[in-house]
């Protein structure tokens, strides 16, 4: 634009790829007014106009209401309003760049498992998609679960995601705990090896909700444990005996009879 040159609504609108009917909305609303009217009445609009334009399609192309965006725009009296403005977006386009780039290693995640489940299952594919928006690595359990177990975790976590994520973390950082107490060689019968147990019966009832006919699922799961991630797998193998024998003395201390898991 040559200097101080004015546009009109339809010469703004085509060099910005917007509607007439756009600007005079966000004149009507307060978020762009004309710099001047011609002696017709017909608005008129200035580089600078056009620069507040810019910052308006910009936070509306990042996902921002127009009430948001009026809070949003910087004033441009001076080289550095302008340069904190497009400081601004610069912030805000990194972040969406990140928001895509999760988005995407989703997208592939998700393609790989259902390649590798290698049925058509909705009821799951939104669980593990649900997990993947999450950024939960453990989305995996899910695709391995049966249908009992997958309709179980539907039904107790899905008001309450909160829980399954306390649950899986407790999982996590209590087998590194029982691995670190085996290595050590602490007895089962130890006081600190029994309280492990019963934090470990505490976590499964949390899941479980006490429903005891889980139980064998879970144990058939564990014993199987095909599809599992690898580092999981190793660690897991490597304190089931140590974690039944922990497991047992606590139930004996505290004389509890589990039928469930006697009949596996």
């Amino acid at each position: 634009m040559a200097n101080g040159e004015l546009l009109t609504v339809g010469q703004l609108a085509k060099k910005m790829g917007v509607t007439v009917r756009t600007l005079q909305y966000y004149d009507r609303v307060g978020l762009l007014k004309p710099t001047a009217l011609s002696e017709g009445g017909r608005r008129l609009y200035s580089a600078r106009d056009m620069v507040r334009l810019h910052q308006i399609l910009s936070l509306k192309y990042l996902g921002f209401s127009l009430q948001e965006i009026q809070g949003q725009l910087f004033n441009l009296d001076t080289p550095q309003q302008v340069a904190d403005m497009l400081d601004r977006q610069e912030q805000l386009v990194r972040r969406q760049i990140d928001e895509l780039n999760t988005a995407l290693e989703a997208l592939v995640a998700f393609r790989g498992e259902v390649l590798q489940m290698n049925t058509v299952d909705f009821d799951r594919y939104a669980d593990i998609i649900a997990l993947l928006r999450m950024h939960n690595e453990s989305y995996w359990i899910l695709k391995l679960f049966d249908t009992d177990l997958n309709d179980h975790v539907r039904r107790r976590f899905a008001d309450r995601p909160e829980l399954g994520t306390h649950i899986l973390e407790s999982y996590h950082s209590m087998v590194d705990e029982i691995l670190a107490l085996k290595q050590a060689g602490c007895a089962p019968e130890n006081e600190e090896a029994i309280d492990l147990g019963r934090r470990w019966w505490q976590m499964i009832l949390e899941f479980t909700g006490g429903d005891m006919d889980l139980l064998p699922k879970l144990m058939d799961f564990n014993q199987s444990k095909a599809g599992w991630a690898a580092g999981m797998a190793e660690k897991q193998s490597e304190i089931d005996a140590y974690m039944g024998a922990l497991l047992g003395a606590y139930f004996e201390r505290e004389g509890i009879h589990i039928p469930e898991l006697e009949e596996k």
